[in-house]
């Protein structure tokens, strides 16, 4: 079995799934056209990492950061831990 461990402070998130949009028209938008997502999931840490994030974790990330790589079929984003903004968290009430 292999996986990816990240080093040098980047964290691995997995992307989120891209659906297919349609317009009302029934005209198909393509992933290209389409603004990218910047949140996903964080599955892999550095080892030894003092990152204020754990895996699990759903973040949001800056714009056109870090590299884009697909690994077994998923799609994966290796992002500098700076570059992370910030991090869904559960509350009780607003």
């Amino acid at each position: 079995m292999r996986k990816i461990q990240p080093i040098n402070n980047n964290l691995l998130i997995k992307l989120d799934e891209v659906k297919e949009d349609k317009t009302a028209g029934g005209i198909i938008i393509p992933d290209t056209a389409k603004e990218k997502s910047q949140e996903g999931e964080i599955v892999a840490l550095p080892p030894d990492s003092d990152i204020s994030v754990s895996v699990g974790d759903r973040v949001i990330y800056k714009s056109f950061s870090g590299t884009e790589i697909a690994f077994e079929g998923e799609k994966y984003l290796l992002v500098p831990s700076d570059d992370i903004l910030a991090k869904y968290v559960e509350v009780d009430a607003i």
